[in-house]
C-alpha cells in the first residue's frame, strides 16, 4: 500500500513492531468511533481512553499494566457497540503482543 502512494517502508527503524501495531490499532478505533452516529453513555470514557493509549505509544515504551487498564475501560464502555466489535478486536490483540500481566 505505501508503494502505491511512492512511498517506501522505512527499514532499520528502531521502532519496536509491536508499538506500530497497536498505534494503527487505536488510530482506526479512533476513526470509527468518532464517524460512529450513535451517542451512548460512556462515550466520552472511551474517548479519553483512547487519547492515553495513542499518547503512550507516541514516545515507543507503553507502560503495560496502564495498556491492560485502559483497554479494560474502553471495553467497558463501548463493548456493547457491535459495529467497533472488530476494531476493538484489533486494539485488545495488539496490547495482548506486549505479553500476559504478570501473576500477583
Amino acid at each position: 500500500m505505501l508503494r502505491s502512494l511512492g512511498q517506501m517502508p522505512v527499514t532499520g527503524s528502531d521502532e519496536d513492531p509491536r508499538v506500530a501495531e497497536l498505534r494503527t490499532a487505536i488510530s482506526r478505533l479512533r476513526r470509527e468511533l468518532a464517524a460512529h452516529p450513535a451517542e451512548f453513555r460512556d462515550r466520552a470514557i472511551a474517548e479519553d481512553e483512547l487519547a492515553t493509549l495513542a499518547a503512550m505509544t507516541s514516545d515507543g515504551h507503553p507502560e503495560i499494566p496502564r495498556l491492560r487498564r485502559s483497554l479494560l475501560l474502553v471495553a467497558g464502555a463501548i463493548g456493547s457497540v457491535s459495529a467497533l466489535s472488530r476494531a476493538l478486536a484489533e486494539v485488545r490483540t495488539a496490547v495482548d503482543l506486549f505479553g500476559e500481566p504478570p501473576r500477583r
